[in-house]
């Protein structure tokens, strides 16, 4: 029997390995989660960072099964009834539909979400304000101040018509979609949109609006930012001024203003949680975490950009900058 056991043991952890998991197959009495991101790219990637690199100083002691669903919906499915064939003592959410495919499996164990943008609107909490002790889902929030970003995207540039790129088929895209619509509406901007399903459509997708704005704004849409750099090469040949509300991704390309959150400390306060479950708080009564602090936002201005445009930054927005780059030298403050 022992060898049975021992037999059925390697078979599961091969299995782990040829799904791509990275889940250890002995059970020591550690602390298994299972981590399902929608799609790799700088954001979502720095929230995975974050959170190990908080949890590295618990006195936890966690494993993870690292998961990625490329994008696709129905493999974020499948990667949630894996971890349930696992047995994982909590799973984490990274991305609106990897989080809907977990909390749709899961109601006996803790489920967490990250970088969702609404997560009652997405269905994942009743109340994004009130904490539900009857539910088993928390997390945090990426929400981020759209009519203020659009705001200064127009204070700096004077555009009369923004363009955006959305994902149809993501939950998080739609939302801050029509949130960037309603800002343009109250501003007193025109606004034009455009969506994709995935992200090889995003570069054509921005072509076939860019000669009808005067600027570009790109809210924290995954499959749209995983392809910024198509956006921004479309927006450096037209011309054209780019807005990305995610600083993680905007290193190297021709932007002019990126203004959202670091989403290492997204992943920080996601490891927060995860220790406040494992030392006994119900994730229902913990809620959803929006981030306020002002050292979790950052502030981009590409002045060599900003050249080519031939705009003028003042000097009270540079003084409020994390990071500058000039003359293809990044300085950070």
């Amino acid at each position: 029997m022992k060898r049975i056991i021992s037999l059925l043991a390697v078979l599961a952890a091969s299995f782990a390995l040829i799904a791509g998991g990275s889940a250890e197959a002995a059970d020591d009495g550690s602390i298994l989660i299972g981590v399902s991101k929608l799609l790799s790219h700088a954001a979502l990637d720095a929230v995975e960072e974050g959170m190990q690199d908080y949890l590295a100083t618990t006195d936890l002691n966690v494993r993870y099964d690292f998961q990625n669903a490329n994008g696709d919906i129905s493999t974020a499915a499948s990667i949630a009834q894996q971890f349930k064939s696992e047995g994982a003592d909590m799973v984490l959410g990274i991305g609106t539909a990897s989080a809907q495919a977990l909390a749709n499996v899961f109601t006996d164990i803790p489920v967490l979400f990250a970088a969702v943008t609404d997560p009652q609107d997405s269905g994942l909490v009743a109340d994004n304000y009130a904490a539900d002790p009857a539910s088993n889902v928390c997390g945090v929030s990426d929400m981020n101040p759209v009519e203020s970003q659009i705001q200064l995207l127009v204070d700096i540039t004077g555009a009369k018509t923004i363009g955006n790129v959305y994902s149809s088929g993501e939950q998080n895209g739609i939302v801050l979609m029509e949130q960037a619509k309603a800002a343009c509406e109250k501003i007193g901007v025109d606004f034009v949109e455009v969506a994709v399903t995935n992200s090889s459509e995003v570069m054509m997708a921005t072509q076939s609006i860019i000669d009808r704005v005067d600027a570009v704004y790109i809210a924290t849409d995954n499959n749209v930012i995983s392809a910024l750099s198509a956006v921004a090469d479309v927006c450096d040949g037209a011309g054209k001024a780019l807005f990305a509300a995610d600083p993680s991704g905007v290193d190297g390309l021709p932007f002019l203003i990126s203004w959202g959150f670091n989403y290492h400390s997204i992943g920080v306060e996601v490891g927060r949680l995860i220790e406040q479950i494992a030392n006994g708080a119900n994730p229902g009564s913990l809620g959803t975490v929006f981030l306020s602090d002002p050292a979790d936002f950052e502030l981009w201005y590409n002045l060599d950009t900003a050249k080519k445009l031939g705009i003028e930054i003042p000097q009270e927005q540079l003084d409020s900058a994390m990071v500058i780059i000039e003359n293809g030298v990044k300085t950070t403050r």
